[in-house]
């Protein structure tokens, strides 16, 4: 691992006391809270240390321990960064939940990973209770934001706790987080990360661009639930001394500009649908940024009008960012370089990210396979809980397998082609779906898109779209023709979709991914029925 020694972590260490030494400083503001009512709070350094000392003594005082897990599931609060640094400090294992869990994802997630205790938000509290006494091994709930009957609240866990608290010693390799993938197929799988994980992170966005200092404030709209929070909404903004802005409301593109100029963001980190809400509203002329100097979106492919939009209103790159839930920050538009647009950037690792074929040989430039990781960095997973199975198959020789396909260029950079099981054979031709997604996308009609093969008897398969059109928009009589014209002048003719269905939405994840599998399985069994039919 020449070249990247800085990654690797000492033997001991802890996520939260590297973020409590900046509390030496009284005064310096680490979450600066607002919500849609125009309430706000800013909480100091020292405050962060001096509460989450008391709810870890609280849990401490419960039985909680080393080792132990927590499942969360909580929207974006000072709160939440509180309960985080608590469990850190005692060595227990977060597993961040999203607000829009189930019950039966809560029930899943707390069995599978034999949860000990369950943090959750007063306004969330019945999803819990539905699972009732299902789950034997959780033996505490506690909630946060408000008293529930049945439940110990935060206030009750932390009064009259003491300020002080010695931390449990951690190792470097001890597990520090659990993420579950949202999985497109199949249940979600247990991704098991170490304190090590959060430091190499932190290294590698410092070395792509994205560093950090005490004089930043940085803005991840996404929620606690997701790694991308994780990276930039606690590990990188914490460690740094930096100032993390948390928003609780619901956001429209004027309410982000406002927020962006009012609380003088210097670094943001959203998806490309936000980045596309915030640059069609026309009103991006009305606002100056002069102190956003980064812009980092991450889980789909930046939109190049919103890339425009911002390069020429602020002077801003809006530069992509592709990782994973078991690794961090992998590949990422160069911040000193004229960006390729469409591609998906250069190595953050130089040669230990490579595109690879089936048999584990890097392939030359421009040939498509998966893109894979040399797994003796420590920025990938150490294991998924409890599937051995899972956790062997996801590793090929020396290599992480993403399976996620692309190819590299002879510049080094990396040109996404959908997932394994995404790409479309038809009449020979190998179709990624996210070229015609895209070119379909920059049609004015067209709100979002998914592509995926369809069965035909000639062809074997023919692209097909299933496409959301923007509301109100009024919709010529050959809106089909004129999209797949649309496509072919964009992209190879060969390529357009031949089928184009209208619908009001597209199956996603809980993490808002487009799930194409519903979409590829749903054309397989339509199909089906109609050869017997026929």
């Amino acid at each position: 691992m020449t070249g990247n020694k800085e990654l690797i972590a000492p033997k001991y260490y802890n996520l939260a006391t590297a973020i409590d030494r900046h509390a030496e400083n009284e005064e310096k503001v680490a979450v600066h809270w607002v919500d849609h009512a125009k309430n706000e709070k800013a909480f100091t350094y020292k405050d962060l240390r001096d509460q989450s000392n008391q709810f870890a003594n609280g849990l401490k005082k419960m039985g909680m321990k080393k080792g132990d897990i927590v499942i969360t599931v909580l929207p974006r609060l000072p709160e939440t960064y509180i309960a985080f640094l608590a469990a850190l400090k005692l060595g227990i294992i977060i597993s961040p939940g999203s607000e829009m869990l189930m019950p039966k994802d809560i029930l899943y997630r707390a069995t599978h990973s034999k949860a000990k205790a369950i943090i959750c938000h007063h306004s969330l509290t019945d999803r819990v209770e539905e699972i009732g006494s299902k789950v034997q091994s959780v033996e505490h709930f506690i909630s946060i934001g408000g008293k529930k009957e049945g439940w110990q609240s935060f206030e009750e866990i932390t009064n009259q706790m003491a300020l002080n608290l010695e931390p449990e010693q951690t190792l470097s390799t001890d597990h520090a987080f659990l993420c579950y993938t949202s999985g497109t197929t199949g249940d979600p799988k247990g991704v098991l990360h170490d304190h090590g994980w959060a430091f190499a992170h932190r290294a590698l966005t410092a070395r792509a661009g994205y560093e950090m200092d005490e004089n930043d404030m940085v803005w991840s709209t996404v929620s606690p639930a997701w790694v991308k929070w994780l990276h930039n909404a606690f590990i990188n903004p914490l460690v740094s001394g930096a100032e993390s802005l948390c928003y609780s409301g619901k956001l429209t593109g004027e309410k982000y500009l406002q927020l962006l100029e009012k609380y003088e963001v210097t670094m943001l980190c959203a998806s490309t649908t936000e980045y596309r809400k915030v640059t069609s509203g026309g009103n991006l002329h009305k606002y100056t940024l002069p102190h956003l100097k980064s812009a980092l979106s991450a889980g789909e492919p930046v939109d190049k009008f919103a890339i425009q939009a911002f390069k020429e209103n602020f002077n801003v790159q809006i530069r992509d960012g592709y990782g994973q839930t078991e690794t961090s920050l992998l590949i990422t538009t160069p911040k000193e370089e004229h960006p390729k647009h469409g591609s998906m950037g250069k190595s953050t690792l130089g040669r230990l990210v490579r595109v690879i074929d089936e048999n584990g040989n890097v392939l030359p430039s421009n040939e498509i396979g998966v893109i894979a990781v040399d797994r003796k960095i420590p920025n990938i997973f150490k294991e998924y809980l409890y599937d051995p199975e899972r956790t062997k198959a996801a590793f090929q020789g020396d290599w992480y397998i993403t399976a996620d396909r692309a190819r590299m260029d002879e510049d080094g950079y990396f040109w996404y082609e959908g997932r394994l099981d995404d790409i479309i054979i038809s009449s020979g031709y190998t179709i990624g779906p996210t070229e015609v997604e895209e070119a379909l996308a920059n049609h004015p009609l067209v709100k979002e898109c998914a592509v995926v093969p369809s069965p035909d008897k000639i062809r074997g398969a023919i692209v097909k779209a299933f496409v959301v059109l923007e509301e109100n928009a009024i919709l010529p009589n050959n809106l089909v023709k004129q999209l797949q014209d649309h496509v072919k002048s964009i992209t190879a003719p060969y390529k357009y979709p031949r089928e184009i269905e209208f619908v009001s939405d597209l199956p996603r994840t809980i993490s808002g991914k487009v799930r194409r599998a519903t979409l590829r399985q749903l054309e397989n069994e339509i199909k089906s029925r109609d050869r017997i039919q026929n």
